[in-house]
């Protein structure tokens, strides 16, 4: 009886462990890491904090239209959230007088939200010493200063206020991270499992489809000359060949 006792308890044990464990270590950072577009924004020093990181989910909102990335961690010694969140509004110029002219929704806001690191853990700063002398005295003394340090935890910190109120840099650095917050919500949270395993590339994929965009073009300027070689046959009838003007193919503006 003791012995089948003993079992049981340390088959209990063993239940108790595997149930602390929750899912694929670092699965996460590897497939950011994957990503050439998310891993230039990876800075060293955010690794071990991304190893924390045990789920990306994306929540769609009806009103106001959007979506939110929520990025969900283990708790830490960095920060005391449990969860940080990226929203983005979405509007569509829709013309009541062109019911077909619909192309889709746009980004158009974004809003991050307040990390609540720990002292001595925010990686997006870092501090800077610097030797100033004094002009008249001569004597020499060591200033310290705050700046922003490179860091994928930027990406919670957008830059805020409208576009006409943004410079240049501003709207560029807006821009981008509209474009990384739809790519995170199409191309890597629906496909992460298969970005892990290998199965799927995303950087292979953005390659094919330049790929076939080049196809195109070349194909374009075959049936071109084709035309011209049409045109050069006929008889001349006193005018010059019309040359046409392949338009090109409209940029999807949905980001």
């Amino acid at each position: 009886m003791k012995t089948k006792a003993n079992i049981v308890d340390e088959t209990k044990k063993e239940g108790s462990e595997e149930k602390d464990v929750k899912g694929i270590p670092h699965f996460w950072l590897t497939v950011l890491k994957s990503v050439s577009l998310i891993a230039e924004m990876i800075q060293p020093y955010d690794e071990p904090i991304l190893e924390l990181l045990q789920n990306v989910r994306v929540v769609h909102h009806e009103e106001p239209k959007g979506f939110t990335l929520e990025f969900h961690f283990s708790q830490n010694e960095y920060f005391s959230n449990t969860v940080l969140t990226k929203w983005y509004g979405m509007f569509s110029d829709i013309d009541p007088k062109d019911k077909w002219g619909f192309e889709g929704l746009y980004i158009d806001a974004c809003k991050g939200c307040t990390i609540n690191w720990k002292k001595g853990k925010d990686v997006t700063v870092k501090v800077i010493k610097k030797k100033q002398k004094h002009k008249n005295r001569g004597t020499t003394r060591t200033v310290t200063k705050t700046v922003q340090a490179d860091s994928f935890f930027n990406f919670f910190s957008p830059p805020q206020g409208g576009k006409d109120e943004l410079d240049e840099e501003a709207q560029n650095l807006l821009q981008a991270d509209y474009e990384i917050g739809h790519f995170i919500r199409e191309r890597i949270v629906p496909r992460a499992a298969l970005i892990y395993t290998g199965d799927y590339s995303v950087d292979d994929d953005d390659d094919e489809d330049l790929d076939e965009e080049e196809e195109g073009e070349e194909l374009n300027d075959s049936d071109e000359s084709d035309d011209f070689d049409e045109e050069d046959e006929r008889p001349a009838r006193g005018g010059n060949a019309k040359q046409d003007g392949a338009e090109k193919p409209s940029e999807c503006k949905q980001q």
